[in-house]
C-alpha cells in the first residue's frame, strides 16, 4: 500500500513537472514591445560621422572655463595690496635685477628694477603659485590667437599677458562697473571700436573680436603717448587721466614718475602687468609646472548657420555639454546663435564636431524647422473644416513618417523637373515636400547648385504628394496667421492650429492607363484632381496656366506635363587675373566638377587668356494651351493703379515689347484707366 502511494506521489510529481515545462514560454519568442524612437534620434540616426585622430575631452573646456576665483583674487590684488610692504620669499635682489635687465633687453617696454615690483612679484609667487600655473595651462589656448592680433597692428606681443590682469582669460567675466570680457570692455568703448553689442550678441566676449580691438586701441594710445606702461595706465583709466597726471606731476612720462597721480587702481595695474610678465617668462626658475591641457593643441574651428539655433538644440544634436558650446560662443548672450537675412553669424565648435554638423547640415536645419513648427503663434485664423479634416484625418504624421521612411515597401513615384533660372535644390526640396539629401543622392549631385535647363528626378510617394498638395491649397484659401516682420510689414505664415501635421496615408489609386486629360465635375476643386490623378497641384496649374487655382465644371484640364526640348548652347570664356574654377563656375550657375568636366581637366591650374568651354541648357519654349477668356478680356485691359507693363505681360502671359507694339506705347505713356490690348 505505502509502495502504490509512494509511486503515485512520484508520478503526479513528473507529471507536474512535464506540465511546467510545457508551459515554460522560451524567451526568445516574449514579444518585446517596440520603443518608437524621436525625431531628434531618428535625425542622429542618419548622421554621418567623420572619424577624426584628435579626440576632444570635455574636462578641457570644463578646465578652462572656471577662473572666476583667480579673476577675483587678481583684481582684489591690484586693489589692495601695498607695495610697499617687503614680502618675505627665496629671491635676491641682484638675481631679480639681472632678470629684469635681460627682459628689458628684449622688450619695448622700459622695464627697470623697482622695490615695489619686486614686492609684488615675491607676493605673486608666494600666493598665487597655483593659480600662475592654471593661468598658463590656459595661455596655450589664447595666447597664440592674441600674439596674431598683436602682430597685425605691430603692437608689442607682450601686451598678451595684460588679458590674465583684466580677465585671468575669463571671456565670460564682468566687473563691477560692467566692464565685459577678455578685456574688459566698456559699454561705450566696446561701441566706438567696432564691437556690436545688441539683444543677442556681445561682441565684447568674442574672443577674436575682442583681441582685434584691444590690439587698435593700443596702436592708437601709442600714437598719442609714445610709452608703452603709459598706454597700458590709459587702458585701465583712460587716457584724460593720464594726461592730468602727467600735467599734475610736472610734465613727467614715465609710469613710476606719474604713478602717485593716477587713480589707485590703476597704481597697481601696470606694475601687476611687468610682475605677470616676469613669472611667465621666469617660471621654470621658480618651480612653476603650468597645468597640462587634455588636449594639447585645442582645435576649433567655424561655420556660418542659416537658421535661428540655440545651444540647447546644438548639444542635443552633436551630443556635447551645452555648456561646452557656451563656453566657445561666449558673445552670444541668450545662448542663440541668431539668423537676419544678409548677416552671418558663425558658431565655433571643436573640429570633430563641427565636421559631423557640417557633413549632416541639411538633416540639422529639418530638425529646427520641426521643433520650429510646434511652436505657438499669435493670431491664429480658423481653417476651412474640409481642409483641417483632410489634412488631419489620419493614421500617421509627419515624424512617424520621417522615422519609418526607410522600413516603408511602397514603391516611389517618379517624375522629372525642368531647373528654371533661380532655382536650386533647397527650392525642390520644399516644392515637392523631400530632402535636399535625396535629391542630391538621385541626381549624383555634391552641391546644391542646379543648371538651369537640367531634367532633376524627383521621386515621391503619396505622402509626399498629399502634403504638398495640401499646403499649396492652404495657402490659397489664406488660413494664415499674421505677424508682424522687423520692418513693420505683414508676414503671412501658415498656422495648422498649433498641431503636428498628419499625412494620409490611405489614397485612392487606380490601374487604369494615365489619362491626358481630365473634365471637371460639379463640385470637383483642383486639389481633388490632383489627388484623384496622384499628381501635384503646382503642375496642373503649371500645365493648364492656372493663376488662381479655380476650376469650374466643363473645364478640360491637361494630366500630362508638355514636352520640352532643351538645346545645349556652349560659349567660350576667357580667363582673367584673379579667376579661379570656383570663381568661374559660381558666375556660370554651374559646379567645378561640370567646367572641369568640359574642359577635360585633371587639375585646377589655369591660366590668363586661357579659353574654357561652359555649356548653357535652354529650354525650347511651348506654347500651351491657354485656358479661355472672354472676348471682350481678351481683347481689352483696363489699367489699374500701380500696374507696369511688366506686370501686365507677367500676368497675361505675353512680353513688354509685345504690348508696347500692339498700343503703341512708350516709356512713360502708362495711366489708371488706360484700355490696352492684350
Amino acid at each position: 500500500m505505502i509502495r502504490k502511494k509512494l509511486a503515485l506521489n512520484l508520478f503526479l510529481l513528473v507529471a507536474a513537472f512535464g506540465t511546467y515545462a510545457q508551459n515554460k514560454i522560451p524567451q526568445d519568442s516574449v514579444l518585446k514591445p517596440i520603443v518608437k524612437r524621436s525625431y531628434l534620434d531618428s535625425i542622429k540616426g542618419t548622421f554621418v560621422v567623420n572619424e577624426t585622430s584628435d579626440c576632444i575631452d570635455n574636462q578641457h573646456i570644463k578646465e578652462l572655463s572656471n577662473t572666476q576665483d583667480i579673476f577675483d583674487g587678481i583684481v582684489s590684488d591690484i586693489k589692495n595690496l601695498d607695495l610697499n610692504i617687503k614680502v618675505d620669499f627665496d629671491l635676491p635682489t641682484d638675481v631679480f635685477k639681472e632678470r629684469l635687465r635681460l627682459l628689458d633687453e628684449k622688450s619695448p617696454f622700459n622695464i627697470e628694477y623697482n622695490p615695489q615690483l619686486e614686492n609684488l612679484v615675491k607676493n605673486f609667487l608666494k600666493n598665487r603659485k597655483r593659480s600662475y600655473e592654471r593661468l598658463m595651462g590656459l595661455s596655450q589656448f589664447y595666447f597664440p590667437l592674441f600674439e596674431e592680433a598683436m602682430a597685425r597692428y605691430d603692437v608689442p606681443l607682450e601686451i598678451k599677458y595684460l588679458s590674465i590682469v583684466e580677465s585671468a582669460l575669463r571671456s565670460s567675466a564682468v566687473s563691477r562697473v560692467g566692464a565685459t570680457g577678455l578685456w574688459q570692455f566698456m559699454y561705450e568703448t566696446g561701441k566706438q571700436y567696432g564691437l556690436k553689442i545688441d539683444s543677442y550678441i556681445d561682441e565684447r566676449k568674442d574672443t577674436f573680436k575682442a583681441t582685434d580691438a584691444a590690439a587698435r586701441y593700443m596702436q592708437g594710445m601709442y600714437k598719442i603717448f609714445g610709452d608703452w606702461e603709459l598706454v597700458l595706465a590709459s587702458y585701465n583709466s583712460g587716457a584724460g587721466n593720464v594726461s592730468k597726471a602727467i600735467r599734475r606731476s610736472g610734465g613727467f612720462q614715465n609710469f613710476w614718475n606719474i604713478k602717485h597721480k593716477l587713480p589707485r587702481e590703476t597704481q597697481g595695474y601696470v606694475p601687476a602687468f611687468l610682475a605677470t610678465m616676469y613669472i611667465f617668462e621666469y617660471h621654470k626658475e621658480h618651480g612653476l609646472v603650468p597645468y597640462k591641457p587634455v588636449a594639447k593643441h585645442f582645435e576649433t574651428d567655424t561655420i556660418a548657420l542659416k537658421r535661428k539655433v540655440s545651444f540647447k538644440q546644438l548639444a542635443s544634436l552633436l551630443d556635447m555639454p551645452e555648456s561646452d558650446i557656451e563656453f566657445l560662443n561666449p558673445s552670444y548672450k541668450m545662448k542663440v546663435v541668431p539668423y537676419v537675412t544678409g548677416k552671418n553669424h558663425f558658431i565655433c565648435l571643436p573640429k570633430k564636431k563641427l565636421a559631423i554638423l557640417a557633413s549632416n547640415e541639411d538633416k540639422v536645419y529639418a530638425y529646427i524647422d520641426h521643433q520650429e513648427s510646434k511652436r505657438e503663434r499669435p493670431f491664429i485664423r480658423q481653417i476651412k473644416p474640409r481642409i483641417v479634416k483632410e489634412i488631419f484625418d489620419t493614421e500617421k504624421g509627419i515624424e512617424e513618417s520621417f522615422v519609418n521612411k526607410t522600413e516603408s515597401k511602397k514603391p516611389l513615384l517618379q517624375k522629372f523637373h525642368i531647373v528654371k533660372k533661380g532655382e536650386d535644390a533647397r527650392k525642390l526640396a520644399e516644392k515637392y515636400n523631400v530632402a535636399i539629401a535625396d535629391i542630391k543622392r538621385w541626381n549624383r549631385l555634391r552641391g546644391i547648385h542646379l543648371l538651369k535647363g537640367s531634367r532633376i528626378r524627383i521621386k515621391y510617394d503619396e505622402s509626399n504628394m498629399i502634403a504638398a498638395n495640401a499646403v499649396q491649397e492652404i495657402e490659397e484659401s489664406n488660413p494664415v496667421a499674421l505677424t508682424t516682420g522687423g520692418n513693420g510689414s505683414k508676414i503671412k505664415t501658415v498656422d495648422l492650429v498649433n498641431k503636428e501635421v498628419k499625412i494620409k496615408n490611405e489614397v485612392n489609386t487606380t490601374t487604369d492607363t494615365p489619362l491626358s486629360e481630365h473634365t471637371v465635375l460639379q463640385g470637383e476643386t483642383l486639389y481633388g484632381i490632383a489627388k484623384k490623378h496622384r499628381l501635384f497641384v503646382s503642375d496642373l496649374k503649371k500645365w493648364n496656366q492656372i493663376e488662381n487655382g479655380i476650376v469650374n465644371p466643363g473645364d478640360v484640364i491637361k494630366l500630362i506635363e508638355p514636352k520640352q526640348e532643351v538645346i545645349v548652347q556652349t560659349d567660350l570664356y576667357t580667363v582673367k587675373k584673379g579667376d579661379n574654377f570656383g570663381k568661374i563656375a559660381k558666375n556660370y550657375g554651374v559646379t567645378v566638377d561640370e567646367l572641369m568636366q568640359w574642359n577635360d581637366k585633371t587639375s585646377k591650374d589655369i591660366k590668363v587668356g586661357e579659353q574654357l568651354k561652359v555649356e548653357k541648357a535652354i529650354v525650347a519654349k511651348v506654347e500651351l494651351p491657354k485656358k479661355k477668356l472672354p472676348f471682350d478680356e481678351q481683347k481689352l485691359y483696363i489699367v489699374q493703379k500701380g500696374d507696369s507693363l511688366f506686370k501686365i505681360s507677367k500676368k497675361y502671359n505675353t512680353t513688354v515689347a509685345e504690348l508696347r507694339k500692339k498700343n503703341n506705347i512708350k516709356e512713360n505713356d502708362l495711366q489708371p484707366g488706360m484700355k490696352i490690348k492684350i
